[in-house]
């Protein structure tokens, strides 16, 4: 059995499979492989990833792409000589990854220099040439885990070819070329064209460019164009221009600063285009009147979030939006954008559930004074604020407060990475935003807490958590509908069976209503119920079908109800109406199989359900799910089981919670969706059974127990055998004292467990007596029962009761 922690790691390990195989592979090669290393940021407790490949010449290893905190802080160089002795260049030549704890990194040469090396490192190996390099902070450094995924990581990894200053006949028009030691710039003549100078004016240095430089983005231009030794990659940024007639002009500058090497200088390559075309037109009234058409058809909160960032974001060329509403003195966020959480701050981060986290409102307090006095506010980059707010935006940050109705709503918060300046056009349109947003985000919490109070009634109804199988795995999805806020009457159950059956059942009641919702409520509980006293499949269903009948309701139900023997690896089906199981086998083919059904419940009285039977091999998921999420209004049933077989056949049947929320992906929430999964494993060990009946003759307790000791000789067991022997002769004789007809004693085996059962025809369940005094002559055989057993119990069979008893074998 799989422990949680080794399920989760095992489920981490695959999120990180996926997302590596995400990366599009038609990317550039230095853009895919700046990806893949940021991956390394992602699932592992790496602060610093970085690629090193071989050099032109082959006598050096070249950085080819680093990403998160600047590698000089580690000790990190640009190149290191193969002749000479670093960890990267002996696993350069070893082939062998090295694990290096603070102790041993002390001992490197580059590591001596700084001023702590309380950090790991660690370096692998890649497949074709060269070596991955990550460093951590973390205590423990790199463990089990992280060592896994760095793997993955290093075998993820293409280096792209060598990049030199000679690389730039591939360059565009609007091109430039930097000498980093010199400052003698080559440029385009459309990029002097942008500057407003001609080639004959135009002296070859960068300073003259820089001079044209509006003076609040200088440095901020500065920071790109001079030599950097703490990041060879790619810069962008957007920068003004003063024009001859006294206007400004937007520019953008995209960059990548290439290494030097035999005697040739580093130089920053890259282009310069018109960004004033982008930045046109935020004060456009058709802009607003978009986003409050949006606004007013957005039913939820994340509706609103969403429309939010659609009508802003690229408009003000924003790095980052975050909506977010007030509920007491919690700012609860809604909607990030982007919304990978590395992209925010420490604190945002620190309740992440799934895509929502929430921040108190007092961790921020100049964000608490925005709020309190109720109107746009509006940093500068470089401004004095707490971390949490000045990471969201270091160029610039804008908090919207969202007013609605004489309260405060919510919050949004835009930010920008390089320096923005603020324009009263932009502003104009975030105040406007504002109060559209207030608004609409009123009415959607509204809507979302009604939808809420729906869906919390329906996960009512529905199992609070599935039993654990014997040699299977079981997992359930519900989705309410999102169309309106009636609760629908879709639903599932598990119901373990004796013997190591299990039943699964799923089933959709006509209509969204709260009579739908009773109704279900009332058939699960008699499907249960009907299941539990033994029938069989079709006789489980047509008792349901009867009862509904009688209710004299105008509703009807479909249903799927599936009896599987663990120890066999056997089902049979039943079908009202509903959709048939899809199965997929171990080797991924996957099948829909063909059955007739029955007419749904409560539609006719004395109806014939056929069973229909299973076979399933260890590895075998059996799918059951109702028509919101096979059929729609685009989709018939047909195509909608063909797409569901399609999707079980490309999942990975070893997370099976994984399946189900891949299945869930694109569903129809114009209605409600159930989906009930069950990956059938085999049970490690099958229970030895033995049954016989028991002759109503003066002599029949003496039988029972020479039956029974036969049987124990044969299954090799000497343990606690008088025990077992005074079970059976208390369970026997009260049968055969308090029942009439058949009785008999079933005997199983199972993990050092003997359970001695014993069926008769009466559905009256044996009573322990409270006290017992000397004079009496009975009412002591169920508590020396009680006392020579583990457990016991009693269940309802077929026209009787089965009582039970465990003993447990030494």
């Amino acid at each position: 059995m799989v422990s949680e922690g080794a399920a989760e790691r095992r489920t981490r390990t695959l999120r990180a499979e996926l997302a590596l195989k995400a990366i599009a592979t038609d990317l550039d090669p230095r853009e895919r492989l700046r990806r893949v290393l940021e991956q390394g940021l992602v699932f592992t407790s790496a602060t610093l990833t970085a690629v090193y490949s071989s050099s032109e010449s082959g006598d050096e290893l070249h950085l080819a792409e680093s990403t998160g905190m600047p590698r000089t802080l580690y000790g990190l160089r640009d190149s290191y000589p193969l002749s000479g002795g670093s960890p990267a260049v002996d696993v350069h030549r070893s082939g062998r990854p090295l694990w290096l704890g603070p102790q041993e990194v002390a001992r490197c040469a580059d590591a001596r220099r700084l001023p702590s090396q309380d950090f790991s490192l660690a370096v692998l190996p890649l497949r074709d040439d060269g070596c991955l390099v990550a460093v951590s902070e973390h205590p423990d450094g790199f463990g089990s885990e992280d060592r896994e995924y760095l793997g993955l990581l290093a075998e993820a990894v293409v280096c792209p070819p060598p990049a030199t200053a000679e690389d730039t006949e591939s360059l565009p028009a609007s091109s430039f070329s930097l000498a980093m030691d010199t400052g003698h710039v080559e440029v385009a003549d459309e990029v002097l064209e942008l500057f407003g100078l001609s080639p004959d004016d135009f002296d070859g240095k960068v300073e003259t460019l820089l001079s044209m430089t509006v003076p609040e983005d200088l440095p901020s231009l500065m920071s790109a164009v001079e030599p950097d030794p703490l990041a060879i990659g790619d810069r962008e940024l957007e920068f003004r221009i003063l024009q001859p007639s006294g206007g400004q002009r937007w520019l953008r500058l995209r960059a990548r600063l290439l290494p030097g090497g035999e005697g040739r200088p580093a130089r920053l390559v890259g282009t310069v285009s018109d960004a004033s075309k982008l930045r046109s037109g935020v004060n456009d009234v058709a802009r607003v009147q978009r986003l409050a058409t949006a606004l007013a058809s957005a039913g939820t909160v994340r509706d609103v979030g969403r429309a939010v960032v659609a009508a802003l974001r690229k408009p003000l060329q924003a790095d980052r939006i975050a909506l977010a509403g007030l509920e007491g003195d919690r700012l609860v966020v809604t909607v990030l954008d982007p919304p990978e959480p590395e992209a925010w701050p420490e604190l945002w981060r620190t309740e992440w559930r799934s895509e929502w986290p929430d921040a108190p409102v007092r961790a921020m307090p100049t964000l608490a004074a925005a709020l309190g006095e109720g109107r746009p506010a509006i940093w500068p980059a470089g401004a004095p604020l707490e971390p949490a707010l000045a990471d969201v935006g270091p160029g610039g940050l804008a908090v919207l407060p969202l007013p609605a109705g004489g309260l405060m709503a919510g919050a949004c918060l835009i930010g920008w990475d390089t320096p923005h300046d603020f324009g009263p056009e932009e502003r104009a349109l975030l105040t406007a935003a504002a109060g559209l947003t207030g608004q609409a985000l009123t009415r959607a919490h509204a809507f979302d807490a009604e939808h809420e109070l729906i869906g919390m009634l329906q996960r009512t109804l529905l199992p609070r958590r599935l039993p654990q199988l014997p040699g299977a795995v079981a997992v359930a999805r519900y989705l309410p509908t999102t169309a309106g806020l009636e609760v629908g009457g879709d639903w599932y159950d598990v119901i373990p069976l004796p013997d190591n059956h299990v039943a699964l059942v799923i089933g959709d009641v006509q209509g969204h209503s709260a009579s739908a919702a009773t109704l279900m409520g009332q058939m699960r509980t008699a499907l249960r119920a009907y299941a539990i006293e033994g029938h069989p499949p079709d006789v489980v269903v047509s008792h349901a079908n009867r009862l509904l009948t009688d209710l004299e309701t105008d509703l009807f139900v479909t249903c799927c109800y599936v009896d599987v023997d663990m120890e066999e690896g056997s089902a049979w089906y039943v079908r009202a109406g509903h959709l048939p199981p899809v199965l997929r086998h171990p080797d991924g083919r996957t099948e829909i199989p063909e059955s007739d059904g029955g007419p749904p419940l409560g539609v006719i009285a004395q109806a014939d359900f056929p069973l229909s039977p299973l076979r399933l091999q260890p590895g075998t998921i059996v799918a059951l799910t109702t028509d919101g999420l096979v059929e729609s209004v685009e989709v018939d049933i047909e195509d909608g089981l063909n797409r569901l077989a399609s999707a079980l056949a490309a999942s990975d049947p070893a997370h099976l919670g994984l399946v189900a929320d891949g299945l869930l992906v694109g569903a129809n929430r114009s209605d409600d969706v159930a989906l009930l999964l069950m990956r059938y494993d085999g049970m490690a060990t099958r229970p030895l059974r033995e049954s016989w009946t028991v002759w109503r003759v003066p002599e029949a307790v003496r039988h029972a127990r020479r039956f029974t000791k036969r049987v124990m000789r044969s299954w090799d067991v000497s343990e606690n055998t008088d025990a077992v022997l005074l079970v059976v002769s208390e369970l026997v004789t009260n049968a055969l004292v308090h029942t009439d007809g058949q009785v008999r004693l079933d005997l199983t085996l199972i993990n050092h467990r003997f359970r001695v059962s014993v069926a008769d025809n009466s559905a009256r369940s044996p009573v322990k007596p409270t006290s017992i005094g000397w004079e009496a002559t009975g009412g002591r055989g169920i508590l020396l029962v009680e006392a020579m057993s583990a457990a016991w119990g009693t269940v309802p069979v077929s026209g009787g009761k089965q009582v039970w008893s465990d003993v447990l074998l030494e």
